[in-house]
Formats: C-alpha cells, sequence, structure tokens
C-alpha cells in the first residue's frame, strides 16, 4: 500500500511531522521517501524543545545541521528556527538559510541570536511571506515602502527592539495586514515622551503584552479583536469605525482609555486584575446592546463605593449568554449586587469565583441562579489555601452543604468547581 502512494503526498505526511529529527529519520525509510523529502517538503522546524541534543551541539556543529537538512529541500513554504536556549549562530549562516528559501517562503517562525544581527526584513521583503514571527531580535532603518511585505496577513514580534517610528512603518509596509502581535517589545524613542502610533485599515486582530507607553494611538477601521495585557498606558486611543467585536484587558494600568464611540458591535468584554472608573467604563459599553459575553473578574473599583448591580447588566446586555463575576466584599458592600428585578432571560453559562470566601458568596449564587431562568452551566471558581484556619474549614464546609441543597432545586445546571 504504502509504495504506491504518489510523492506529492509523501512530502505533505512528512511535512506534517515539522520537526526536523524526525522529518530525516522518517525520509530515511527508502529512495522515494527520500525524494518526496527532496522535492515536496513544505515545512519544516528546528527547535530546541524539539530534542535536546541540539542544545548539547557546538554552534558550528548544529549550523552544519540546519545547513544540510535546508538545502536538501526545494519549495519549502514553511521555516521555523526556534534556538531560544542555543549560542549566538553566526549571521552568514543565517542569511543563506533564508537566501535558500526565500523565494518560496510563505511563514516564517525566528528565533535566533546571531552576530551581527540578521535583518529579516531586507532578506524576505518583497515575496509571499504571509505569516512573520519573530523573537530576540533588532528591526532598525524600515524602508517606507509600501509594497515591502505584500502578501504578509500576520506578524509577530516579541522582545525585539525597534523605534516607534520604524513600527509604524513596518505596519504600514503590509497592505494585507490581519494579525499582529507585539510582546514585550524594546521601544526606542526620539524624545521624552514614549508613544507610539500605528496606522491600517486592513488589521483585525490586534494582541498587546508587557509594553510600556505614555501614549499610544491605534488606528484600526476594520479591527474586531483587542487584546491588551500587562501593560502599563497612561493614554490608550482606538481609532475605528465601530468594527471591534472582541475586548480584553487582563493585569492592564491605564489611565485614560477609549475605545471609540460607536461600540454597536461588541460582542465579548473580558475584564480582569484591572482598576476602573465604573461610571466611564459603563458609558463606554453601555451602547453594546448585543454583548453576549461579559466578563468582570478581580476589578477594582476606582471609587471604594461603587456598585455594578445585575439590574444595570441584565436592561443593558439583553443577549448576554455568557457571564462571569468575581464575588467582592469591601467594607460590607457587595460590587455585584442583587439589586433590581430584571432577568437575565439569555445566560446559558454562569461563571462566579471568589479569593476570599465568606458565608454570603453561597447568599449570592442563589440569588444569581435564580435570575437566569435558562442556565444550563454554572462553574465556580475558587481559592484555598493550604493551611486553612478552623473558621475557613467550617466557611468551606458550609458552602459545600449549600451548594448540594441547592443544586438539587436548579436540576437541569451542570455544576462545575474550579479551585486553586
Amino acid at each position: 500500500m504504502m509504495e504506491h502512494l504518489p510523492v506529492e503526498v509523501i512530502g505533505n505526511i512528512l511535512s506534517h511531522l515539522k520537526a526536523a529529527r524526525d522529518v530525516v529519520i522518517a525520509s530515511a525509510t527508502c529512495k522515494k521517501w527520500r525524494i518526496a523529502c527532496c522535492k515536496h517538503l513544505h515545512t519544516i522546524s528546528f527547535s530546541s524543545n524539539d530534542w535536546s541534543v541540539y542544545r548539547d551541539m557546538t554552534t558550528t556543529r548544529l549550523e552544519i545541521l540546519i545547513t544540510q537538512t535546508i538545502f536538501q529541500t526545494s519549495g519549502l513554504q514553511s521555516l521555523s528556527i526556534l534556538m531560544e536556549d542555543v549560542d549566538e549562530f553566526s549571521a552568514s549562516a543565517v542569511i543563506a538559510w533564508l537566501m535558500y528559501t526565500r523565494e518560496t517562503l510563505r511563514r516564517l517562525f525566528y528565533n535566533v541570536k546571531t552576530m551581527p544581527n540578521v535583518n529579516i526584513l531586507e532578506i524576505c521583503g518583497r515575496h509571499k511571506m504571509e505569516i512573520l514571527d519573530l523573537a530576540h531580535n533588532s528591526i532598525v532603518g524600515v524602508e517606507p515602502n509600501y509594497q515591502r511585505f505584500p502578501c504578509l496577513k500576520s506578524l509577530s514580534l516579541s522582545y525585539v527592539s525597534i523605534s516607534a517610528l520604524d513600527l509604524n512603518l513596518l505596519v504600514s509596509a503590509c497592505p494585507r495586514i490581519e494579525v499582529l502581535e507585539l510582546v514585550n517589545p524594546e521601544i526606542a524613542m526620539s524624545d521624552a515622551q514614549v508613544s507610539v502610533e500605528l496606522s491600517s485599515s486592513t488589521l483585525k486582530s490586534v494582541y498587546v503584552e508587557a509594553i510600556s507607553l505614555d501614549k499610544f494611538i491605534l488606528e484600526a477601521d476594520g479591527i474586531e479583536c483587542l487584546h491588551l495585557k500587562d501593560c502599563a498606558l497612561e493614554d490608550f486611543e482606538l481609532i475605528g469605525k465601530g468594527t471591534l467585536k472582541n475586548f480584553r484587558i487582563d493585569d492592564v494600568s491605564v489611565i485614560h482609555l477609549d475605545i471609540g464611540e460607536i461600540v454597536e458591535n461588541l460582542e465579548s468584554v473580558d475584564i480582569s486584575n484591572f482598576t476602573i472608573i465604573w461610571p466611564k467604563f459603563y458609558q463606554m459599553i453601555s451602547r453594546s446592546s448585543n454583548l453576549k459575553r461579559l466578563r468582570l473578574w478581580d476589578v477594582m473599583f476606582d471609587d471604594e463605593d461603587e456598585v455594578v448591580d445585575l439590574e444595570t447588566i441584565a436592561t443593558c446586555f439583553p443577549h448576554l449568554t455568557h457571564l462571569s463575576l468575581s464575588y467582592d466584599v469591601r467594607d460590607g458592600v457587595l460590587h455585584y449586587s442583587l439589586q433590581g428585578s430584571s432577568y437575565l432571560e439569555n445566560v446559558i453559562v454562569l461563571e462566579l469565583g471568589w479569593n476570599v470566601i465568606n458565608d454570603l458568596f453561597s447568599q449570592w449564587v442563589e440569588g444569581l441562579l435564580k435570575r437566569c431562568p435558562i442556565l444550563k452551566k454554572l462553574v465556580i471558581h475558587g481559592v484555598v489555601s493550604e493551611a486553612k484556619t478552623d473558621e475557613e474549614c467550617k466557611m468551606l464546609a458550609n458552602f459545600t452543604t449549600s451548594m448540594v441543597e441547592l443544586m438539587r432545586r436548579y436540576t437541569d445546571v451542570d455544576p462545575h468547581f474550579k479551585f486553586e
């Protein structure tokens, strides 16, 4: 059976293996498989995580091994070189790999330390590249050439050194870009104010992690997903045309946040580990009548007297299907109170959690269940310390008893419990 497989099919099989070591071993099966590897292999990966022996090799030996493997192929479309735990490679070897593959390469995942730095943009620009994922690299002097990456749809920069101007030029040089990821970039600035301005009419998804800026302005007319994580920003502004559907903030410090006035298309809002001024934030999302998912987790309020009641959530977001809230009582005030009588008529998944439990938590859960008439799934998240006091043990026992009694009354609800 295997001997009748076309070489093109064998090439696809080898490509699905990805890891270079596995590809080389499999291609040694017979002459036909060696031919398939040489002429029809389209995906290969060299990663220090795939094979620990890579870390024990000298860089010279490793360079020879990678060179021999790549130069035996013709028509590679996806190349991963991820050598995070390996010493610096010579720039000449890396340039040779990229020059050999660049005519057909569509996806490049590159995390290689070289001396001197290799200009990836100069080598791979103006070709068929669709996905470019760079890590631990420096980008200097981006040429303002609109067609530099005419086919690029996804750009990811992790731990990359780049100036604010070059970052904007690079994004502008990708006329078809849809996905942008920035993880802990080292932004070089020309003045005292650390600010970044990015503009793209084709961007649909933006993920920003571990960045510290005075000002971040993102102009993206077609953006649908925005995720900010572990960032420190004084001013963040999104300029768009109301296409945003998914908005997520996780452990972000920001003084002024503006995602635009047109938010009718928002379907998911996920806020965690964040201090907000509720009236301003509520004003920003209250027009999102199509909101289907709302998550407010470990959220601090700028004003300790502020309370978010379920009546507000129920009336403003009638299409809500997933609701996630973390239980928080400060000075006797519950931040998500049970005021009002409106039902959460479309909520089918309810996630509730605590960091510090007390006897009122069970009552709060019961109150929420009463407001969700078609609920299908309940998920309880809890934090339980290893060294529990007698009082904590008693509260957990009471909570367990209350949940058992509650679930007997709500037999249509599927309960799940997740403890840390």
